[in-house]
Order: structure tokens, then sequence, then C-alpha cells
């Protein structure tokens, strides 16, 4: 007959600590390995999934439509469409009566990172 082996005790993850200074990617990936059920190479492939899930929602956005990506209870990430301007002549703020130029800019894309409700509350 075999002997039956005894599983080792589940190993409690250490207590979560404010870091001094950012966490590296690494740090991060251990510490969501130790406290979930999923190993270092499935969070990583976690993140790597998401971040490509992004790139793919927030690509492109044309004028008038603007790509939103929203992590459940945590933030809102949009990609807005900024159209190019030309150089013009604008009152100057600062002296009034004196005109000053303004340069052209070309067309770019900004994206902006919101909180939302359930990440405001949790700090």
């Amino acid at each position: 007959m075999a002997k039956k082996t005894a599983k080792p005790a589940a190993k409690k993850p250490a207590k979560l600590t404010q870091a001094s200074k950012p966490r590296k990617k690494s740090e991060l990936f251990n510490i969501l390995a130790e406290h979930s059920d999923l190993s270092r190479k499935q969070i990583a492939g976690v993140f790597e999934a998401l971040g490509k899930v992004m790139a793919v929602d927030l690509a492109k956005p044309t004028n008038g439509t603007n790509r939103v990506f929203v992590v459940p209870g945590m933030m809102k990430v949009q990609s807005i469409y900024k159209p190019a301007t030309k150089a013009t002549t604008k009152p100057n703020p600062f002296n009034p009566g004196e005109m000053m130029t303004v340069k052209a800019k070309p067309a770019r894309t900004v994206i902006k990172v919101r909180p939302l409700k359930g990440l405001k509350d949790m700090v």
C-alpha cells in the first residue's frame, strides 16, 4: 500500500504595507502571485493581455470620436484626438495691447487617465 503524503500547509501571504518608493514590476508580480492562486508567469501573462486589449481599444481615435478603456472600479483611460492648429497672432495676456504669435501644432493623440469612484474611495 502506498503511503499518503501530507500536503504542506498553505503559506499565509505577507501583510501588505505601503512602499516607500514606487514598486518595480517584478515586486508587483511577486506580491500579486503571493496573494492569488496564480503563478508569477500567469500574472505576467494577465498584464501582457491587459496591455494588448488597452492598445487595441485606444488605438487611432478620429476627429470627434474619442476612444475609451475602463478598468472596472479603478480608472477610465481616454485616447483623445487633437487636430492640427495653424500659427496665429493673439492678444498677449501679460502685456495688454501687444500681440503675440502662437506656434502651429501638429495633430496629436492625448491620453488622459481619470480615477473612478472605487479608486477614490480606496485612497
